[in-house]
């Protein structure tokens, strides 16, 4: 691909993300690498966000309304409700910046940097999140949301959240969409097309899969083989899509140690003041031989929070 193609590929990136792009003939923006989090721990070697560089732009001046990211030759088109999503304290498209906000940057650099910094040559599967904690409750659905959102954010990245949850799915009704057909379909008739399950949202570079038809098999289905390949495809089918799982909580469910098998990367959410140290370690057992596990303080309202209105620290 030439530098004109590329620089074209490039700017079409940017309008669909909404942004105001303007000629630089020959210069290049460097993207700061972002600090390291003092309150999200990672494991030894996790990588940092990588300073990129853009190339340069032909003129554009207007700016264009971003258009939801093709997930799917076929997507359905849903909407979320962004009204019901910032009432409840949920990050949303368009909000003025605050601590959430700012939080979810921190979150996400290094889970991004794993996947396109040094890190990703080491990890299988790094663009596949999963997001789980050791008891419902402790607003793994609330982060995986969040953390979609503002990954969908992102210049370079689109996202996928998936309803993995087939116990206490939540997520759905939290977005204001309606039921439907999705991953436990698709395990239980693989001749079923994806792209028919994966739904567009009205929130640029977010698409969303449903849990699907309940199942008695959920356990079964998530440890399969089938299963195995339909993440695979998922994590490679294109390779700037992050997929984020809404799993089931760790104790409770056997669904979740068979996601934790497939996932690259895991972002572990335990509430404070709330989850007993004993379920802490008893989850971090379960997934010691997991290579890359980040854990997340939910709900810290304590002085070393670093959190002046009280509300989530991590």
């Amino acid at each position: 691909m030439s530098t004109i193609e590329q620089a074209v590929k490039r700017l079409e990136e940017l309008r669909t993300a909404g942004m105001d792009v303007l000629w630089k003939p020959e210069s290049a923006a460097e993207a700061a690498p972002a600090a390291p989090s003092p309150f999200l721990s990672a494991p030894p070697g996790a990588a940092s966000a990588q300073p990129q560089t853009a190339p340069a732009m032909p003129p554009e001046t207007t700016r264009r309304a971003a258009k939801p990211q093709d997930m799917g030759t076929r997507s359905k088109q849903v909407e979320i409700d962004l009204n019901k999503l910032a009432a409840l304290g949920y990050i949303v498209p368009h909000a003025t910046r605050s601590l959430l906000v700012d939080e979810f940057r921190v979150i996400k650099r290094p889970l991004l940097g794993n996947i396109t910094g040094a890190a990703s040559s080491k990890i299988d599967r790094p663009n596949l999140i999963m997001v789980t904690s050791s008891l419902p409750g402790e607003g793994k659905t609330f982060v995986a949301a969040n953390l979609a959102m503002s990954i969908a954010a992102e210049l370079n990245h689109t996202v996928l959240l998936v309803d993995a949850d087939p116990s206490r799915s939540s997520l759905l009704e939290r977005l204001g969409i309606a039921p439907a057909q999705g991953l436990i379909d698709k395990l239980l008739n693989p001749e079923l097309d994806l792209s028919d399950l994966i739904l567009a949202t009205n929130v640029p570079k977010l698409a969303v899969l449903p849990v699907g038809t309940p199942s008695a098999q959920a356990t079964e289905l998530f440890a399969s083989a089938t299963m195995d390949l339909l993440l695979e495809e998922m994590a490679h089918r294109y390779r700037d899509r992050v997929i984020i799982l809404d799993a089931p909580p760790l104790l409770p469910s056997a669904e979740a140690r068979a996601l934790s098998l497939h996932a690259g990367q895991i972002l572990f959410v335990v509430q404070a003041g709330r989850t007993h140290q004993g379920t802490v370690q008893q989850s971090l057992n379960v997934l010691q031989d997991h290579p890359m596990v980040f854990t997340l303080l939910n709900q810290s309202r304590g002085p070393k929070a670093g959190s002046p209105y009280g509300y989530y620290a991590y």
